[in-house]
C-alpha cells in the first residue's frame, strides 16, 4: 500500500465514529475515558463485549458482528490503515455492534476494566517463532494474565491459526499451566464438531492458506 493511500485512510479513520485512536500516554497515564464504560459510552447498550486481537483488515470482527447482533465486537490492531476496510464496511452496512481500536495489544489490561470483556478472539497471529520473539507471542503467560484480568470469570479465549507451531506452543502452555481447554482441533475443516463461527467466517488470508492446503487449527480455552 502506497504512503498516500495510507495517509488517506488514516485521515478517513479520524472521521469514523466506530474507530477509537487513543495515544499511548492517554492509556498509560490512566486518562482513557472508555475504560470500564465501553458498552455504555461506545456501543451505547449493555450487550456482551468480544475482542479480536490483531484484527488486520477487520474481516473477522465484521463477520462475527453480522452473525451475532446480540453481542458487541471490537477489533484491535496498531495498523489503522488495515482495519480501515472493516470500519468502512461496518459503517456502510450500518452495523452498530462493531468498532475498532488502534493501539498496542500489550496495553489491553489498561484499556478495559476488570471483568469488562466476555470473550477474546486471536485470529492468525504472527507466531513469533524465534525464541527472542516469545514476549510478542499473543498466547504467552504474560498475555494470558492480562486477558484473565479483563475477562469475566467464565470468559473464554479463541485461537484460530494456520501455524502448527503456534497451535502446539499454546496447547503445551495451557496444559502446563493448568488452564481449561474447552475445544482443541488440529484441522477445523475436517472435523464435524467445529463451531460455526470458526468455519463460517474466512478471511482473505485464510482463503489463501486453504488454497495452499494448509490446515487451520483452533483452540478455545478458559484461563485459570
Amino acid at each position: 500500500m502506497g504512503s498516500k493511500n495510507k495517509l488517506k485512510r488514516f485521515k478517513e479513520n479520524e472521521t469514523f465514529n466506530n474507530v477509537v485512536q487513543p495515544t499511548r500516554n492517554e492509556i498509560v497515564d490512566g486518562n482513557f475515558k472508555l475504560k470500564g464504560k465501553w458498552a455504555q459510552d461506545f456501543f451505547k447498550n449493555d450487550l456482551p463485549i468480544v475482542l479480536e486481537l490483531g484484527c488486520g483488515k477487520g474481516e473477522y470482527s465484521v463477520g462475527l458482528a453480522e452473525k451475532y447482533p446480540e453481542k458487541n465486537f471490537l477489533g484491535i490492531d496498531i495498523k489503522g490503515a488495515r482495519f480501515w476496510r472493516g470500519a468502512k464496511t461496518a459503517l456502510e452496512e450500518e452495523m452498530p455492534n462493531v468498532g475498532f481500536l488502534r493501539t498496542q495489544i500489550e496495553l489491553v489490561d489498561q484499556i478495559f476494566a476488570e471483568g469488562e470483556v466476555d470473550e477474546i478472539w486471536i485470529t492468525f497471529p504472527d507466531p513469533q517463532i524465534k525464541y527472542k520473539r516469545n514476549k510478542h507471542r499473543l498466547t504467552n503467560s504474560e498475555f494470558l494474565q492480562k486477558y484473565k484480568k479483563i475477562l469475566k470469570p467464565d470468559g473464554v479465549v479463541n485461537l484460530k491459526t494456520d501455524s502448527e507451531f503456534m497451535h502446539g506452543y499454546t496447547l503445551g502452555l495451557l496444559h502446563g499451566e493448568g488452564h481449561e481447554i474447552l475445544h482443541a482441533n488440529h484441522d477445523v475443516y475436517k472435523n464435524e464438531y467445529s463451531p460455526e463461527e470458526v468455519i463460517g467466517i474466512q478471511t482473505f488470508y485464510e482463503k489463501q492458506y486453504l488454497e495452499e492446503n494448509k490446515r487451520i487449527t483452533y483452540i478455545q480455552f478458559r484461563i485459570k
